[in-house]
């Protein structure tokens, strides 16, 4: 659903407006972190989590954090509460700003540029979607070898979901040079192997560290689940008992089919509607939170 305001160095202007710089860092070179919270009910869900992130984001990066925690909540929320989302997505970016086109890094005190955009969605059409479960595309996983800072470098994600969305898949897999399974494209891949137990790779420079994933695998242990990070194969995800994917756009999201293939009955597994309730459960009544950065936005 399209926005009525984003916000843009320190001012919201309507959304047919909104510009940044034709030299600004994150045009050209993709210098720039990004980060999302679901918006449930009005409020940020995990706030503090994505928060986190995005502090290490700017940190691996050697950005300044453009924000104080009051700052941030400011925007954020004002951003919510102007476009009057109830049930939707926050999208922050921060580039190192704007400035003649050279690879190096400029003057530290160039402004970094800031980005906040609300924006409502259809959660009963995402509800449904889980419901049915959704079909999954291997692809190569071509990305650079930092895939664990959130940056706006996404071209080979976008190439691998236009391929998967070329086959009639809703998600790509992507898989490494050793035929292991790394993530989605814009999600965290999980299977329940033939033991019962939940498998997802290991955090590494290979992946992004999901703020959902983190949550789910803390509701999984809590619920007497082994849980086990260790990489899996699309063959092996074939003979698990379920399959599913985690993010924040759409929580748990069962998987069904990969490669065209069905996975199991080619029905949604109990143990990842499980998983969905239990998160819903918790974001429903935990109450939103804004977390860490540093010092005012730029205006």
């Amino acid at each position: 659903m399209k926005p009525r305001l984003v916000y843009v160095n320190g001012r919201f202007v309507p959304y047919p407006s909104a510009s940044v710089h034709v030299e600004d860092r994150g045009f050209q070179f993709g210098d720039s972190v990004y980060e999302v919270w679901a918006v449930m009910d009005g409020g940020l869900i995990d706030a503090a989590a994505h928060l986190r992130r995005l502090e290490r984001s700017l940190g691996e990066l050697r950005m300044t954090p453009p924000f104080t925690p009051a700052a941030l909540d400011r925007v954020l929320r004002e951003a919510v509460r102007r476009n009057r989302v109830r049930e939707g997505l926050v999208y922050l970016q921060i580039t190192r700003g704007a400035g003649p086109r050279d690879p190096l890094f400029p003057p530290h005190d160039r402004s970094a540029t800031v980005v906040v955009i609300a924006r409502g969605v259809d959660r009963a059409a995402v509800d449904a979607r889980a419901e049915a479960g959704i079909s999954v595309s291997s692809q190569p996983d071509q990305r650079w070898g930092r895939c664990d800072i959130k940056t706006t470098g996404l071209l080979a994600n976008v190439l691998s979901k236009q391929a998967a969305r070329a086959v009639g898949a809703a998600e790509a897999w992507l898989v490494d040079g050793e035929g292991r399974v790394t993530e989605g494209a814009s999600s965290t891949a999980w299977i329940l192997d033939p033991a019962g137990r939940l498998r997802t790779r290991a955090l590494d420079a290979a992946i992004l560290p999901g703020v959902t994933r983190a949550r789910v695998m803390e509701i999984a242990r809590r619920e007497g689940l082994e849980v086990v990070e260790a990489a899996f194969t699309p063959e092996e995800a074939l003979g698990a008992r379920e399959a599913f994917n985690t993010s924040a756009s759409g929580f748990v999201t069962p998987v069904v089919r990969v490669d065209g293939r069905p996975l199991g009955d080619g029905r949604p597994g109990p143990v990842a509607l499980r998983l969905r309730a239990l998160y819903l459960d918790h974001v429903r009544n935990t109450r939103p939170q804004i977390g860490v950065c540093a010092q005012e936005p730029g205006s």
